[in-house]
């Protein structure tokens, strides 16, 4: 008796219930956690480390999140959308906070701002030409510039010694010219993009 072959069952989605995306609504928790303990003491350096405590484990939750979601492939819609809007809203809150503060500059604040955000926007308008625009390695010296630059001012700089306190000015103005040079870099990626995606269709 000859046995009807099985089809092939195509790949399942992986469940939106996943370790990636627990990080990811971790890290959106920590935001407002991260904020509240900013504004509670900015004057007290107890508040200010447990401030910078929470910021430092949410990034890491950022770099977990996608390193296990891309090696374990559980790559959801849900982490696609939200875990970029949770790394934006960590960073942008740190960066507004601190202005808020009157710790750093708002020029840093909104020039580093609409960069991301605007970035962010010229991706997802790029995916309806079936592209998607990777992070390249400005892009990733910049995160990292951005992040290291946060975490000493989220300190006070005030309780920073005097060497530290240059180390993260050099570090925040490398991390604004970084976030220029490659916004500028990724427009004109997303303009050939769109040139090339526009020619092939006629």
């Amino acid at each position: 008796m000859t046995q009807t072959p099985r089809r092939a069952q195509p790949d399942s989605k992986p469940s939106n219930w996943n370790v990636p995306n627990v990080l990811t609504v971790i890290r959106m928790i920590m935001v407002p956690i991260y904020v509240v303990l900013m504004f509670v003491g900015p004057e007290d350096f107890t508040w200010r480390l447990a401030a910078t405590l929470v910021f430092v484990v949410a990034m890491l939750t950022d770099l977990a999140d996608g390193h296990i979601a891309r090696k374990y492939n559980l790559i959801t819609d849900f982490g696609k959308i939200w875990d970029p809007i949770a790394d934006k809203a960590l960073t942008g809150a740190a960066f507004i906070t601190l202005s808020i503060l009157g710790e750093l500059p708002w020029y840093f604040t909104v020039v580093i701002l609409l960069r991301e955000w605007g970035i962010t926007w010229v991706r997802e308008a790029l995916k309806k030409y079936g592209t998607v625009m990777a992070a390249n390695k400005g892009g990733k010296a910049k995160t990292l510039t951005q992040t290291l630059a946060l975490i000493l001012f989220n300190l006070n700089l005030d309780f920073l010694p005097a060497p530290l306190q240059v180390v993260a000015w050099v570090l925040m103005w490398a991390a604004l010219i970084l976030t220029v040079v490659t916004g500028v870099d990724y427009l004109r990626h997303a303009w050939r993009i769109r040139r090339d995606a526009l020619a092939a269709r006629d």
